[in-house]
């Protein structure tokens, strides 16, 4: 499995994964709960952000994580004891499980259909996964600013280039589809921020999103998708949408699907 992330392993990273974790975990999570004693499988933990969460959420499950970055594993070590942590490549696992949990995961794989194929074979017939995207496109806000815009696709771009696609969410419904699960349903997850709503301004907008956006500036410049001046005015803009009269919205889409009893392995 190709593992690039667009967004890099550094410490910034790692935190800003955890606010976004943190700031959305009603908004994600709502609705996830496993039954005690249930195998769960995480594919793509990665530093652990999200797992924090579903353990909280299911203490009686029985949660494995796995990812193929050891040294976002440590992490994950660290930030969530207790949790079986493994090494691995997605379409190296095997084993049998009730419940599969993928957050923020096929927006990075080259083929998110193949993946989600493999996926269908861990569960039992009849378990479920759930699968958490983002959508850059779904970004608008006010103050309106063509140079920030221009920074989310320079994004968008770049995570094309590494086999991405930073627009799957509105994907996942043909995506579980066409790999064969059943019962599948999308639902939008939007986060809308303004003064009235400081903890998502802050949490969201500015060390989120904003900081998302802007960890790809080096590489944007680098590659010739913007300038240096038109790329630090499109961050301005969107640091700009967090002040007073700033509103900011976007949506993510949480997707459940299940094997279909008797389904292929």
């Amino acid at each position: 499995m190709d593992t690039t992330y667009v967004h890099g392993y550094t410490a910034p990273e790692a935190r800003r994964l955890g606010d976004q974790a943190d700031t959305l975990a009603g908004l994600l999570h709502a609705g996830t709960a496993y039954p005690a004693g249930s195998r769960v499988l995480e594919v793509g933990c990665g530093v652990g952000a999200q797992t924090v969460h579903l353990v909280a959420r299911s203490p009686g499950a029985h949660l494995t994580a796995v990812d193929v970055s050891e040294d976002s594993l440590d992490q994950a070590r660290r930030r969530v004891p207790g949790v079986e942590f493994r090494q691995a490549d997605l379409f190296a696992l095997d084993g049998e499980w009730d419940h599969l949990f993928v957050c923020f995961v096929l927006e990075h794989l080259p083929e998110p259909e193949k993946a989600l194929a493999h996926l269908q074979t861990l569960l039992r017939p009849g378990g479920t996964i759930t699968v958490i995207e983002g959508d850059h496109g779904s970004a608008f806000f006010h103050p309106r600013s063509e140079h920030a815009q221009a920074a989310i696709d320079c994004l968008v771009r770049l995570q094309a280039d590494a086999g991405g696609d930073g627009l799957l969410g509105r994907r996942l419904y043909p995506l579980l589809a066409d790999a064969g699960f059943d019962d599948v349903r999308v639902e939008p997850r939007t986060v809308y921020a303004d003064a009235s709503k400081p903890e998502l301004v802050t949490g969201f907008t500015r060390d989120t999103f904003t900081a998302m956006v802007e960890g790809v500036g080096e590489t944007a410049v680098a590659n010739g998708l913007i300038c240096e001046a038109d790329w630090a005015r499109g961050i301005r803009d969107l640091y700009r949408t967090t002040r007073e009269y700033g509103a900011f919205h976007y949506t993510f889409f949480k997707a459940t699907a299940r094997r279909t009893p008797g389904g292929a392995s």
